[in-house]
């Protein structure tokens, strides 16, 4: 390695040191930071400034202005240019390897749910530079192709018995209005339990198209060995389910049933009701969760008729679980675990509030969805051994009875 030498006379020194120290230390370091430039480029060269020499392999050709950036600011160092070779620098490799990291940590930041104001501030404290808003939201651009190769992984060589959806909702900016915009997500579970995030996708609204359209997605990367599918009682998503699965029977997620019930029952009556309901579901045969059903609708039909309606319309789609070994009934019977993703992905978006457009949105909220992901790859499996294994045939054929009946009504509704 060539010597670096730094020279600076006695009133260049008094005058630093009686400045601003900050721009005194950032002068210091860019003076030691174009000799170590210098001596780079001589060693690559063979020779020094103006040396005649034999062993020279390139001529020098002037030098370009290069900002880098340091917790004490920007420097401007000179970087050396030759004539025939590029010019190359451990300085700038390591600061293109610091500045990766630095996009990532950005990046990283606004997935936590940092606003983009926020990192802007907190990049140019340590660092001494600025930073816009737009150019962090360009740093999260990045993210884009982990995002799409998640989206696009296939499925085929796996099965996933036990499928739950949902969709929640986000404010987006678009053709300068604000509207809202479906986030919908799918976690599926495997045959030992392990539950995965298998997809998910922005659309304009919760229809039978848009959920037609997502189901597809997953089909067609593979999905298969669907035995039931869990969610919430949206119209659009039975309809989406029994012309892309049928013979695919359709769980409706009993939280959301219970509150469907107790909305429509006075509120004195509530806390009561909920008590009774999860005796309900948590009885041993689907007979006797019958019978208990009917003796509820006896006692509280004149209290709250409307929610004893709804009781008997969506009762046995609230129990499609219990054609099932009773191994799974806890873990499938309701869409929580979604749920759970949900709330986190609602309280990332907190500072945003807004979403620029819909690609930030799915970035955004797709980069949390996959971190979700590789949290539940830690967790235990829910289920012992292969219990979808213990189908056998006669029961799956009885799944796509209830499969086709729900289809049958689903129609004529």
């Amino acid at each position: 390695m060539a010597s670096i030498n730094v020279t600076m006379d006695r009133a260049e020194l008094l005058e630093l040191i009686a400045g601003n120290r900050e721009e005194a230390l950032k002068h210091l370091a860019e003076k030691i930071l174009d000799q170590f430039l210098l001596a780079e480029s001589a060693e690559q060269l063979n020779a020094e400034s103006y040396e005649r020499s034999d062993e020279r392999t390139d001529y020098r050709n002037g030098a370009r202005q290069r900002t880098l950036a340091t917790r004490i600011g920007g420097l401007n160092l000179m970087v050396p240019r030759h004539r025939n070779a590029p010019f190359h620098t451990m300085l700038f490799e390591n600061y293109t390897r610091s500045e990766t990291a630095f996009i990532n940590a950005m990046a990283e930041m606004v997935i936590n749910g940092v606003s983009t104001r926020k990192v802007s501030k907190v990049i140019e404290t340590l660092c001494g530079t600025t930073i816009s808003k737009s150019a962090v939201s360009e740093v999260c651009k990045k993210l884009d192709p982990e995002i799409e190769a998640f989206r696009n992984q296939p499925l085929d060589g796996k099965e996933y018995p036990f499928v739950m959806v949902d969709a929640t909702y986000f404010k987006v900016r678009e053709d300068h209005k604000i509207i809202s915009k479906a986030f919908m997500l799918a976690i599926g579970f495997s045959p030992e339990g392990k539950r995965e995030v298998i997809g998910f996708n922005v659309y304009d609204n919760e229809a039978t198209s848009t959920w037609i359209d997502f189901f597809l997605s997953l089909k067609n990367r593979g999905l298969s060995g669907v035995l039931m599918v869990t969610s919430d009682a949206h119209p659009a998503i039975l309809r989406a389910l029994t012309r892309v699965l049928p013979g695919v029977p359709w769980q409706r997620c009993q939280f959301h049933f219970t509150r469907n019930i107790l909305d429509a029952t006075p509120k004195k009556c509530q806390a009561g009701l909920a008590v009774e309901l999860r005796e309900v579901f948590n009885q041993k045969t689907i007979n006797e969760a019958r019978t208990r059903m009917y003796e509820l609708v006896n006692d509280y039909q004149d209290i709250a008729p409307n929610a004893m309606d709804i009781l008997q319309n969506g009762f046995e789609d609230a129990m499609t679980v219990m054609n099932l070994p009773d191994t799974v009934w806890v873990h499938v019977r309701t869409s929580n675990v979604i749920e759970r993703v949900n709330q986190e992905l609602k309280r990332r978006s907190e500072v945003i509030k807004i979403f620029p457009n819909a690609q930030s949105l799915l970035r955004l909220m797709g980069a949390v969805v996959i971190e979700y992901n590789d949290a539940l790859s830690m967790k235990r499996n829910v289920f012992f051994k292969r219990t979808p294994a213990t189908l056998n045939a006669e029961l799956q054929e009885h799944l796509k009875e209830i499969a086709y009946a729900q289809k049958s009504l689903a129609d004529a509704a």
